[in-house]
C-alpha cells in the first residue's frame, strides 16, 4: 500500500489502529471517524511528522484520549500541507495541544464537543489560513483573546458552551469576513459591542446564555445577510431595536428571557411585512400593549411565534388563523382576553397552542378540531365555559391536553384508546364538571398524568384504573420526538453547520418535552413540572364526590409518583398490595371515611416522603418499620382508634372499632419493654466494669494503692505551697 492516497475507514466499529499506519506516507486523506476507537497505536503528532503529504485527517467520533494527542514540534513538511484536521467528539481532558498552531496551512480545525480545558493557546495566532475553526463544547476559559484579528479568513467561529469570560474584544469584530459567530452558553460579560456593523458579511449571530447587559445595540441593523440572531437569556433592557426593513433575510430571532420592553404596537415595533420570519422568540420580557390585528400578514412564513410571559393584553388576532406554517403559538401568562377566535382552518402543521394564564373567555371553538397533528393544548387558567365539543375527539395525536382552572361544565367525555392512543398528559382540575369517571378513560394506555381533581364528579373510581400501562413500569416510551422520527428537529440553541448550508433545513420546529410544563400539586405544594415532566407519573383525584372503596388494582400501578384521592367519600379499607407501589414518593388519602389497618406492605415503600391519612376512621398499630419513624403526627390527626408512635396513645388495650370490641396484640409494646431492660442492663454492667476496674484493683494490689494516695499527698501539697505564695505575693503587692 506505499502509493495509496486516500484511506477511508469511517462509520465502522473499529477500536484502535496499529502502529504501522504512520508508515503510510503517500496518504492525502486518512478518514478514521465514527468509530470505537480508543487507541491509535501512536500519537497523533507523529502520523502528522510521518504523513507529510496528508491534506485531510478525520479522527471525529471515537473515544480518543489526551494519550493519543502527543507533544513536540511537527516535521516541516505538514506544517505547509495539512488543511483540514477533525478531532471533535472524542475524550480528549488536556490542554488544547501546543503544536496545533505549527499547522500553518490549517484551513478549517474542528475540535468540538472534548473535554479540553484552560486558555486558548497563544499559539494559535500563526494560523493565518484559518476558515473554520469549532472550539465549542469544551471546558475552555479565560478570556477571549485579543490576537484573533489575525484570523483575517475566518468564515465560521464557534466557542459556544465553555466557560470563557469577558468582553467581547474590538479585535474580534475587525474579522469581516467572518458569516457565523456563536460565543453562546459561556459567561461573558458587558454589553454587545456597538461596533457590530464591522462584520458585514455574518449571517448567523448567537450571544445567548450570557451575561450581556444594556441594550441592543443599533449596529446590528446594518448586518443586512443577517438570518439568525440569538440574543436570548442575557439582561438586555430597553427598546426592541430591530429594523426589520433592513433585515430583510432574518428568519430566526430569539431575544427571550431578557428584561426589554416597549409595547408590540404597529406603529412602534412592527413594520408592514416581514416575509422571512420563520421563528420569533420573544417571551419571558417586560412587553406590553396588544398584537396587531394583521400580524398573520406581515409574517406569512411564520412557523413559531412565542411571546409568553410578558404583558401583553387586548385579543388574539385572527390573522393568525391564515398563517398557512403556524406549527408552534405560545401566548401563555399575559393579559389578553376576550374570545379565543373561531377561525382555524385545516392544517397538518401545528404542534403547539398554549394560551394557558390568560383571561380569556367563552368556549373553546370549535375550529380546533381542524389541527389535526396538534400534539401539546394548553388552555388552563383562563374563564373559558360551556361543555367538552365533540371536535376534539379529531385531536389525535395530542400529548398534552390541559384545561385546569376554567369554568367547563358536563360530564367527561367517554374517550378512548382509538381517540386519544398518545394522550400522556390529562389535566381538567378545578372546573365545575359533574356525573362520573368514565370506565373507557382506562383505554388510556399511554397516560401518565391523569388530574381531575376540585370538580364536582361523584360515582366510584373506576374498577379498571390499574389497567393504565402508562403508570406502570412496563409503559411504553411514547414522546413526541418518537412520532416525528423521521422528521430531525433543530436546535433553539445553534443549528448544525449543514442548516446554512442549505442542507438541514426541513421545517421541523424546535420544540419537545424539555420546553413543555405543567402546574401540578405533589407533597402538598403547587409545582411547577419543566424539563422533567416526560419523567413525572401521577393521579389526583381529590376535592370530589367520589365514593365506595379505591380499587385494589390501583396497587399495579407501580410507577405512580403521587397518588391523591383526598377531600372524597372514599369508604372500605387500603388495598392490602399498596406495598407494590414502590416509585409512591406522595400518597394522601386525608378527609375520607376510610377504615381498617394501615397496611404493613407499606412500610416497602421506601421513596414514600408525604403521608397523609388524617380525618379517617383507621385503627390499629402504626407500623414502625422504615419511613414510618420520620412521619409528623398531623399523618394521622382525627384517626380516633390508631394507636403507637408518634401518636400519643399507646397500643395495647381493648380499641373500640366500630362498635365491637378487639384486644390488641400489642408487639410494639413489647419490643418497648425489651428496649428498656436492655439499656439499664448496659448502663449497670458499664458501671460495674469502670467502678470494680479501679477501686478492685487498689483493694488487691497494695503497692499500687501505695503509690496513688501518694501521689494525692504530694499534689495536695504542691497545691497548698503554690497557693500560699501566690497569696504572699499578692499581699505584698
Amino acid at each position: 500500500m506505499t502509493g495509496i492516497e486516500t484511506l477511508d475507514f469511517s462509520q465502522n466499529s473499529f477500536t484502535s489502529v496499529p502502529s504501522w499506519f504512520v508508515e503510510l506516507k503517500t496518504l492525502v486523506y486518512l478518514g478514521l471517524s465514527n468509530n470505537n476507537l480508543t487507541s491509535i497505536g501512536c500519537f497523533i503528532s507523529s502520523i502528522l511528522k510521518n504523513m507529510c503529504r496528508l491534506k485531510e485527517l478525520e479522527l471525529s467520533g471515537n473515544r480518543l484520549r489526551k494519550e493519543s494527542i502527543g507533544y513536540g514540534d511537527l516535521s516541516t513538511c505538514i506544517r505547509h500541507d495539512l488543511e483540514n484536521l477533525n478531532l471533535g467528539e472524542n475524550e480528549f481532558d488536556d490542554r488544547l495541544p501546543s503544536w496545533l498552531g505549527q499547522l500553518e496551512n490549517l484551513g478549517n480545525l474542528d475540535l468540538q464537543d472534548n473535554f479540553f480545558y484552560g486558555p486558548i493557546p497563544s499559539s494559535f495566532r500563526k494560523l493565518f489560513n484559518l476558515k473554520k475553526l469549532y472550539l465549542n463544547t469544551n471546558r475552555l476559559e479565560g478570556d477571549l483573546p485579543n490576537w484573533m484579528e489575525q484570523f483575517v479568513n475566518l468564515q465560521i467561529l464557534d466557542l459556544s458552551n465553555n466557560n470563557l469570560k469577558g468582553t467581547i474584544p474590538q479585535n474580534l469584530l475587525q474579522l469581516v469576513n467572518l458569516q457565523e459567530l456563536n460565543l453562546s452558553n459561556n459567561n461573558l460579560t458587558g454589553t454587545i459591542p456597538r461596533s457590530l456593523d464591522q462584520l458585514v458579511n455574518v449571517t448567523s449571530l448567537d450571544f445567548s446564555n450570557n451575561h450581556f447587559n444594556g441594550s441592543i445595540p443599533k449596529g446590528l441593523n446594518q448586518l443586512v445577510n443577517l438570518d439568525w440572531l440569538d440574543l436570548s437569556r442575557n439582561v438586555l433592557d430597553g427598546r426592541i431595536c430591530i429594523d426589520f426593513q433592513k433585515l430583510v433575510n432574518l428568519w430566526y430571532l430569539d431575544l427571550s428571557s431578557n428584561n426589554l420592553d416597549g409595547t408590540t404596537t404597529v406603529e412602534e415595533s412592527w413594520p408592514l411585512s416581514i416575509p422571512n420570519m420563520w421563528y420569533l422568540n420573544l417571551s419571558h420580557n417586560q412587553i406590553s400593549g396588544s398584537l396587531p390585528e394583521n400580524i398573520g400578514h406581515i409574517m406569512p412564513n411564520l412557523g413559531n411565534l412565542l411571546l409568553g410571559n410578558n404583558h401583553i393584553d387586548g385579543s388574539i388576532p385572527k390573522s393568525l388563523c391564515q398563517v398557512d406554517e403556524l406549527s408552534i403559538l405560545d401566548l401563555s401568562k399575559n393579559r389578553l382576553s376576550s374570545k379565543i377566535p373561531d377561525c382555524w382552518k385545516d392544517s397538518e402543521a401545528w404542534e403547539e397552542i398554549n394560551l394557558s394564564s390568560n383571561k380569556l373567555s367563552g368556549a373553546i371553538p370549535s375550529s380546533f378540531g381542524n389541527l389535526s397533528s396538534l400534539a401539546w393544548l394548553h388552555l388552563n387558567n383562563n374563564s373559558l365555559h360551556g361543555e367538552f365539543l365533540a371536535s376534539v375527539r379529531n385531536l389525535t395525536q395530542l400529548l398534552i391536553l390541559d384545561l385546569g382552572e376554567n369554568q367547563l361544565s358536563g360530564t367527561i367525555p367517554s374517550w378512548t384508546a382509538e381517540t386519544f392512543s398518545s394522550l400522556q398528559i390529562l389535566r381538567l382540575r378545578q372546573n365545575m364538571l359533574s356525573g362520573t369517571i368514565p370506565s373507557q378513560i382506562c383505554e388510556l394506555s399511554s397516560l401518565k398524568i391523569l388530574d381531575l381533581s376540585r370538580n364536582n364528579l361523584n360515582g366510584s373510581i373506576p374498577w379498571c384504573i390499574g389497567n393504565l400501562q402508562g403508570m406502570t413500569f412496563e409503559a411504553p416510551n411514547l414522546s413526541f420526538t418518537s412520532l416525528v422520527a423521521e422528521s430531525p428537529t433543530l436546535s433553539p440553541a445553534f443549528p448544525p453547520t449543514s442548516f446554512f448550508d442549505g442542507t438541514g433545513f426541513n421545517g421541523s420546529a424546535p420544540k419537545d418535552w424539555q420546553s413543555e410544563d405543567v402546574i401540578e400539586v405533589m407533597k402538598g405544594s403547587e409545582r411547577d413540572f419543566i424539563r422533567i415532566l416526560e419523567l413525572v407519573v401521577m393521579m389526583d383525584l381529590s376535592e370530589n364526590n367520589l365514593v365506595g372503596s379505591i380499587p385494589t388494582g390501583i396497587t399495579l400501578l407501580n410507577g405512580l409518583h403521587s397518588l391523591n384521592l383526598s377531600n372524597n367519600h372514599l369508604t372500605g379499607e387500603l388495598p392490602i398490595m399498596m406495598g407494590n407501589m414502590r416509585s409512591l414518593e406522595s400518597f394522601d388519602v386525608s378527609s375520607n371515611q376510610l377504615s381498617g389497618k394501615i397496611p404493613s406492605s407499606m412500610s416497602a415503600l421506601t421513596s414514600l416522603s408525604q403521608l397523609n391519612l388524617s380525618h379517617n376512621n383507621f385503627s390499629g398499630p402504626i407500623p414502625t418499620d422504615n419511613q414510618f419513624l420520620t412521619y409528623d403526627p398531623s399523618s394521622y390527626a382525627d384517626n380516633p382508634y390508631l394507636c403507637g408512635s408518634p401518636l400519643p396513645n399507646k397500643c395495647g388495650y381493648s380499641n373500640q372499632v366500630q362498635g365491637s370490641s378487639e384486644f390488641e396484640d400489642d408487639e410494639d409494646s413489647k419490643k418497648d419493654k425489651l428496649e428498656k431492660w436492655l439499656f439499664y442492663f448496659v448502663v449497670a454492667a458499664g458501671f460495674a466494669t469502670g467502678f470494680w476496674g479501679v477501686i478492685g484493683t487498689l483493694r488487691f494490689k497494695k503497692t499500687w494503692r501505695h503509690a496513688y494516695f501518694r501521689r494525692a499527698e504530694d499534689l495536695a501539697d504542691w497545691i497548698y505551697v503554690t497557693t500560699a505564695i501566690r497569696m504572699a505575693k499578692l499581699k505584698k503587692w
